[in-house]
């Protein structure tokens, strides 16, 4: 009888478990391709309205896979990067208080699309000592419900979980509020002390490949602009 109830627990979850994690997959994927091409006509709409005066300023989009993509906006590089595998809220999150997660805890299984940003620099000179940041996360569940945590506006301008749907309208303006979080993100010099010693071989590789390490906020801490992290 016992060896009969565990057998049926198992059909269960793969019946109920495995099928909505599948579900989730699904969604996060076909919101990631909807990234990869409204991304794409962000870029292409800006060049092609003939609105940036100086040409020396660059914007680029490129994929690097089927799950992860770049935006080269002027001196930045954005990384979209979707993970292949769903998660489920730690039991401390914010969401576990919402009556939308509480009456099906199922809800709380999400797709993962973190956004990095690094400087374009860092790529161009192989500077693999550089660090980048990750300035939000876009969190998809098994309805298609998503919100976007992330750092200063982008913590609070997409974060109605339980009301919010992932459609074409609501990923463009996803993508344009982290372009322009991007553009107000900027590099900062990092204080004196924390640079003042340097080794023979990092200041002979300076000519070869630029490893002296930079980063928009080398020396500080990330949170120091009060750009804190939204739960």
């Amino acid at each position: 009888m016992e060896k009969q109830a565990t057998y049926d627990l198992i059909i269960k979850s793969l019946n109920e478990k495995s099928s909505m994690k599948q579900d989730v997959y699904e969604n996060t994927l076909r919101t990631f391709n909807m990234m990869k091409s409204i991304g794409f006509d962000i870029v292409r709409e800006i060049k092609n309205n003939s609105v940036l005066k100086d040409k020396r300023v660059i914007l680029d989009y490129r994929e690097r896979g089927d799950f992860e993509f770049e935006l080269r906006i002027s001196g930045d590089l954005l990384i979209f990067n979707m993970h292949t595998n769903i998660f489920e809220f730690d039991k401390d999150h914010i969401m576990w208080r919402s009556s939308y997660i509480k009456d099906d805890h199922y809800r709380s299984y999400c797709g993962l699309i973190n956004v990095y940003n690094f400087l374009n620099d860092s790529f161009k000179y192989n500077r693999t000592a550089d660090l980048g940041y990750l300035i939000g996360r876009v969190f998809i569940n098994k309805e298609s419900h998503y919100f976007l945590e992330g750092k200063r506006q982008l913590g609070f301008l997409h974060n109605d979980f339980s009301n919010d749907m992932i459609e074409e309208k609501a990923i463009r303006s996803t993508l344009e509020s982290i372009i322009l979080y991007c553009l107000n993100f900027d590099l900062y010099t990092p204080p004196f002390d924390s640079i003042r010693e340097i080794s023979v071989s990092e200041i002979q590789a300076v000519n070869e490949s630029m490893q002296i390490k930079t980063g928009k906020r080398l020396g500080f801490r990330f949170q120091a602009d009060e750009d804190e992290m939204i739960d």
